[in-house]
This record gives structure tokens, C-alpha cells and sequence, in this order.
């Protein structure tokens, strides 16, 4: 299974997009500043979850989300959950 999943900072205005087969594994890392990319945003929420057979039905959407359109998208969803 592949997961695409949206987390949110909890410190700065930030929304990250990523693709994973290991999502406790992935978002655990997130929050511990593993990661280069997110690093200086973290502490970070869970803002959505997707699961996904393959790994191109989840790149797609990670592509998706990443886009203006699925950006506005992710931007209205924390709007709702505020």
C-alpha cells in the first residue's frame, strides 16, 4: 500500500505534501526534523490521509495536491478544520 499525506505546521503557515509506504514511519520522522525539506516547520499535524494500491495512483494524486488547484483545495480543508 502507498499513502499520500498532508501534514500541516503547527509553528509556521506550511502545508507539505508527500507519497510514503510507511506513513506512521514517514510522518514520525516529520516531526522529529529528519527531514531537510520540513526541518525548520516542525512540530506538524496530520491534515489528510490517502490510501492507494499502487505507487503511480498515488503519484498522481501527490502531483495533484501539489498543484495550484489542489493546493486551493488543501487551503479550504484547513479552513473547515479551523
Amino acid at each position: 500500500m502507498f499513502y499520500v499525506y498532508v501534514i500541516v505546521s503547527l509553528s509556521r503557515k506550511y502545508i507539505y505534501v508527500g507519497l510514503t509506504n510507511n506513513l506512521q514511519r514517514r510522518i514520525s520522522d516529520h516531526n522529529r526534523g529528519y527531514n531537510k525539506t520540513t526541518k525548520p516547520y516542525h512540530p506538524f499535524r496530520t491534515l489528510l490521509t490517502e490510501q492507494f494500491n499502487s505507487r503511480m495512483e498515488a503519484r498522481i494524486r501527490e502531483k495533484y495536491l501539489k498543484s495550484g488547484v489542489g493546493k486551493e483545495f488543501l487551503k479550504a480543508l484547513l479552513a473547515q478544520q479551523k
